[in-house]
């Protein structure tokens, strides 16, 4: 059977930038390790755009950030010295640990315009590897294997699943793909983790004859094994082993409140580095102290 249905919650991060939260939900902070689905867009970039569109420097602990784009184009850049643009059915892997910055810019739009499109999901690290050295990754081509059957194209982003693996470390059993499916086609849905997800982005699909449209994410119990569409649909499918408490404040992610409250300190005080030599520009921090809520990805 289906556990939940998650609708998204469409919220602005600043400048027009919008998104559809969907976890973490007050009666599901997660999906295996997956703490944080944010659908990004689809939104329209006019040329011209606004600096204030871009996603500032900002830090993140204790998870990985894993961004994926249908369509558009945005810059990335962090404190290891990393510059790499993301396009459609690319990744970019980013692992927090102790602790990075980065910034999400939209300069290809701002020249040319530009159609926005895309997830980011935030993957929480394991005990013990929380504190890991940061790193980023960037994936493409035969990283991410793909497959056509049946009107379905498939791409998997991360993991293992449908025979195939893909490229990126992971620190903790999961999979995590993109299915592109032709109305009545349908997909098999990763077995063989206790917690599974998947996330109607376009389209309409069927679940155990229950119909739903895009925006909404289905919990899955360990039953449910297939989707169909029954209109052009794009689904992501996701799961994984849970991990134990998380905490959640700002975009930090651990399972030490006290953490939290370190990484709020060093950050407020100047002692992360920023991504861009030439921006003092950051998101600051929210008022008051780390509670264990959801906040801003």
């Amino acid at each position: 059977m289906i556990e939940m249905v998650i609708d998204q919650r469409r919220r602005d991060l600043g400048g027009g930038f919008e998104i559809g939260r969907v976890l973490p939900y007050a009666k599901r902070r997660m999906v295996g390790p997956f703490i944080f689905f944010d659908h990004m867009g689809p939104m329209n970039i006019a040329a011209g755009a606004d600096r204030s569109l871009d996603v500032r420097p900002h830090p993140h602990i204790g998870l990985s950030t894993v961004s994926y784009l249908f369509s558009g184009y945005i810059m990335h850049r962090d404190s290891l010295g990393y510059e790499q643009a993301i396009r459609p059915e690319e990744v970019n892997w980013m692992v927090a640990g102790r602790g990075i910055t980065h910034s999400e810019r939209f300069e290809h739009a701002r020249a040319h315009g530009d159609r926005l499109h895309g997830i980011q999901a935030w993957v929480a690290l394991p005990d013990g590897m929380e504190e890991t050295a940061p790193s980023f990754s960037h994936h493409s081509g035969d990283d991410l294997p793909q497959w056509a059957d049946g009107g379905v194209k498939g791409h998997l982003i991360a993991g293992t699943a449908y025979g195939l693996n893909a490229g990126a470390k992971t620190h903790s059993p999961l999979f995590y793909a993109h299915l592109d499916m032709a109305p009545g086609a349908s997909s098999e849905i990763p077995s063989g983790h206790s917690e599974r997800a998947l996330y109607v982005a376009v389209g309409e699909v069927e679940v155990e004859g229950q119909l739903h449209g895009a925006g909404k994410m289905l919990v899955l119990g360990e039953a449910v094994s297939r989707v169909r569409a029954t209109a052009p649909a794009t689904v992501m499918v996701l799961g994984g082993e849970p991990l134990g408490e998380r905490h959640i404040f700002w975009n930090f992610v651990s399972s030490s409140r006290e953490r939290l409250e370190q990484a709020a300190s060093d950050w407020k005080a100047g002692r992360m580095k920023l991504p861009d030599a030439d921006d003092a520009e950051f998101i600051p921090l929210p008022d008051g102290p780390p509670p264990s809520a959801p906040a801003m990805s």
